[in-house]
């Protein structure tokens, strides 16, 4: 990595923490998300900064921006567009709908039906739309964040696994710790405190930066390690889904972009470890026969923990 592409990943983090105050851990995977060209999911209850931090990073660098508030009624045609007859020219013309951008942030995705919540599949996993057999590509570097309740609130419909299996990272939020809800409140009792933010690069940085991050090097201990995790999820008697190829993929490509956020062109055993839960988590289901009180993310998240442990890291 050079200098200046380290100041400008420094820039970006300093940009974000003016506005998410005591979140660095949350900062720093919406950046790998970013970097590694995946899909963000930030779930947690509301109030506590999922779209601020959505609309902080996309207010960070130069691009087009929209933000679509999922609601029950929505149709799959008021995300990617409609066909419109041209009287003038006697033809169908498509008119794009708001996931034409480089950020998409989907507020409260799962306030929508899952009819119009898998409209958004072939947008993040080819990005591209197809419509009246044409196809259209999405703007490029192209990223969906969205956030959503936990599935518990009323109102809400669940991500089916397909959907999820397209994100890579699911974050939480989390409260603020009491020293830092106090510089929120001293701090921005006014305006929207994004709309404060400054671009710090341009989009063509971002897709510079998703291309150096392809070529952090990987050692096949590192590669072992991660399948020997994904194939226990597999065979755990406690998940009756493990995680799938997309997943094993899904961590690599954010083990590279943490790797090249911190400054090294190769991968270290922990960056493989401090990614298990964002990025399996969501992906696995519990056997119900092992259901508990808790909730299903944080099962999930326990078994995850355990497989974890009981392997070998690389030396």
């Amino acid at each position: 990595m050079t200098t200046a592409t380290a100041n400008q990943i420094a820039q970006l983090q300093r940009s974000i923490a003016t506005v998410i105050k005591g979140k660095d851990e949350a900062i720093q995977l919406a950046i790998i998300a970013l970097v590694a060209r995946g899909h963000l999911l930030i779930e947690d209850v509301p109030g506590v900064g999922k779209t601020t931090l959505a609309q902080a990073l996309a207010r960070s660098f130069n691009c087009s921006f929209q933000r679509i508030q999922f609601t029950s009624d929505m149709l799959p045609s008021d995300l990617i567009g409609i066909s419109v007859y041209n009287q003038a020219q006697q033809k169908f013309e498509f008119k794009p709908g708001p996931v034409f951008a480089n950020i998409v942030l989907a507020d409260e995705i799962n306030r929508t039906t899952p009819k119009t919540q898998s409209a958004l599949l072939e947008a993040m996993n080819e990005a591209q739309v197809t419509m009246d057999n044409h196809t259209h590509p999405l703007p490029v570097p192209f990223m969906v964040m969205a956030t959503q309740n936990p599935i518990e609130h009323h109102g809400t419909y669940p991500l089916p696994e397909s959907q999820l299996d397209r994100f890579l990272l699911r974050i939480r939020m989390g409260y603020p710790s009491r020293l830092s809800e106090k510089e929120i409140l001293r701090n921005h009792s006014g305006d929207a405190p994004a709309g404060a933010i400054q671009a710090v690069m341009e989009a063509r940085d971002v897709v510079a930066m998703q291309q150096a991050a392809q070529r952090v090097r990987v050692d096949e201990s590192l590669l072992d390690y991660a399948l020997e995790i994904v194939e226990r999820t597999r065979q755990t008697e406690q998940l009756s889904l493990g995680v799938s190829p997309r997943g094993s993929l899904m961590l690599q490509r954010a083990a590279q972009a943490r790797a090249f956020v911190e400054g090294r062109d190769f991968c270290l055993p922990d960056d493989f470890k401090q990614l298990i839960l964002p990025v399996f988590a969501h992906r696995v289901v519990v056997n119900t026969r092992y259901t508990s009180t808790q909730k299903k993310s944080e099962q999930a998240e326990a078994i995850l923990n355990e497989l974890v442990e009981r392997t070998r890291i690389p030396l």
